[in-house]
């Protein structure tokens, strides 16, 4: 391994870690103000309705999902709307961190856990979302997209 390919990949994984946090931190903050939706078919109904409200789309998969083929249809054509109405888009992997960051409760009296695969954030008109997580999540999408990787993909670690 060269000095440069050292450098670079560490430089490359604490851009990862920070972007991590930021999106964590976006998606609590999102949450708290009531402008997060959650569910594949709840974040589909959003975007027929008011697409100019979503300012970011987050698709979240694990090992287990990449073999569910409705699945990744469903994900085939969220990402072309998105692409389309210029929402920006991350693929990202760690569900059981996502239901941890967002206060999902253990599922001791087996209801049906809610659908993290799927998550928009929203804008409000009359109070819009302003925090420096968005803003660094939105950064980081645009970087992606300069260097034609269209749709940036992010792993979520354990704490």
């Amino acid at each position: 391994m060269t000095l440069e390919e050292l450098v670079g990949s560490n430089i490359t994984d604490k851009k990862m870690d920070s972007v991590s946090k930021a999106l964590e931190e976006l998606l609590v903050a999102a949450q708290r103000q009531d402008c997060l939706t959650v569910g594949v078919y709840e974040s589909a109904k959003l975007m027929n309705v008011d697409p100019d409200c979503v300012v970011l789309c987050v698709l979240a998969t694990d090992e287990e999902d990449h073999d569910d083929i409705a699945l990744q249809i469903h994900f085939t054509l969220i990402q072309a709307f998105c692409c389309d109405n210029d929402i920006n888009i991350l693929r990202v992997s760690g569900l059981r961190r996502l239901a941890q960051v967002l206060g999902e409760p253990t599922n001791e009296d087996n209801s049906e856990p809610r659908d993290f695969h799927c998550l928009l954030v929203t804008n409000a008109q009359c109070q819009p979302l302003k925090c420096q997580a968005l803003k660094d999540v939105g950064n980081y999408c645009q970087e992606s997209r300069c260097k034609n990787q269209w749709i940036p993909y992010l792993s979520l670690q354990e704490p």
